[in-house]
């Protein structure tokens, strides 16, 4: 589906033309076209990508097929962008949309096969057309990133409640066998996160730097606010990825010592019975001398000698606290 917003004079002056009205418009030099690709077919991106903007065959390539990375390229016209908006939810947990800009002097092209919050949003509001509008595309192009870097918000909020009912369940007296996977499920999540957050920082620095001539100057503080908020998601990812691995060492640390506990009452067990089972096993040998079974109190000596010699082996295991 192709959306279509026309601007003059920071004001918006038409939407979702037919393609050889937008081809006019683009065609006009004081007007400032974003055009949205909504999941598009193949005839659309061969008609808006190709025959519209005429944009390079390796850019289209890039936009098309999906990329696991943001990043982005300089061509002599324009600037093409991949980034990636995220969502989160208990079913499909972390899931994110790529999302391909192309940044000109006097358009904008976004591409995107899902539809997403920040697009819906902006669209929204400039359909009010509420205040003033944007005299750029760049002015576009930022106030779309900021609402997708907005949009990581929800995101660490959930992945920090998860975290903090781990840290619970892990400090807590209660064994649940179901942690182990929630806690390397959760650990993927910020790890899936911190490769997309980080790379898209960089993205967004080289916009903030003035790098690239398709951004005014008078926009540079503004991006340069969208690095920030970038590097502080960044830094609090870093900061519950560590907590998280300090809850699983806490974790595997008790484990540890519940098998401990195991293995020394087993241990207690064995030494609590050797007594008994070394006066069984001796006067269960099949010997024809034993001068042990003629004693008419044979059996009286065995077992006193096992009862105390039990009480003796325990009393000494409860002073050393293994059971």
């Amino acid at each position: 589906m192709i959306h279509s917003f026309i601007f003059s004079e920071g004001k918006l002056a038409g939407r979702d033309l037919e393609i050889e009205a937008l081809r006019l418009v683009v065609a006009d030099k004081g007007l400032i076209v974003w055009v949205d690709l909504d999941n598009p077919t193949d005839d659309e991106i061969k008609t808006v990508l190709e025959g519209l903007f005429h944009f390079h065959p390796l850019a289209i390539e890039d936009c098309v097929t999906p990329s696991s990375l943001p990043k982005i390229e300089d061509y002599e016209d324009y600037l093409f962008m991949v980034t990636h908006a995220v969502d989160f939810n208990r079913e499909d947990k972390f899931a994110t949309t790529e999302l391909d800009l192309f940044l000109g002097k006097e358009f904008l092209v976004t591409f995107h096969r899902t539809p997403l919050r920040s697009v819906t949003t902006l669209a929204e509001r400039l359909a009010k057309n509420a205040g003033p509008g944007p005299r750029g595309p760049d002015r576009l192009a930022h106030s779309l990133l900021d609402l997708l870097v907005d949009n990581y918000v929800p995101l660490l909020a959930e992945l920090h409640a998860e975290l903090e009912g781990i840290e619970e369940i892990v400090l807590s007296q209660i064994s649940d066998k179901q942690l182990v996977t929630e806690l390397l499920q959760v650990r993927g999540d910020f790890s899936k996160l911190r490769q997309i957050v980080r790379p898209q920082r960089d993205v967004i620095d080289r916009l903030a730097r003035g790098d690239s001539k398709m951004i005014r100057p008078k926009l540079l503080p503004y991006f340069r606010d969208l690095r920030d908020n970038l590097a502080r998601l960044e830094e609090t990812v870093t900061g519950y990825n560590e907590r998280l691995m300090m809850a699983f060492d806490i974790y595997l640390n008790k484990a540890a010592g519940e098998a401990n506990e195991g293995i020394k009452f087993l241990t207690a067990l064995t030494a609590i019975t050797l007594p008994a089972v070394m006066v069984g096993g001796w006067f269960g040998m099949n010997f024809d001398h034993m001068p042990e079974l003629r004693s008419p109190h044979g059996y009286l000596y065995a077992g006193l000698f096992t009862l105390v010699s039990t009480v003796i082996m325990a009393i000494y295991l409860k002073k050393k606290k293994w059971f």
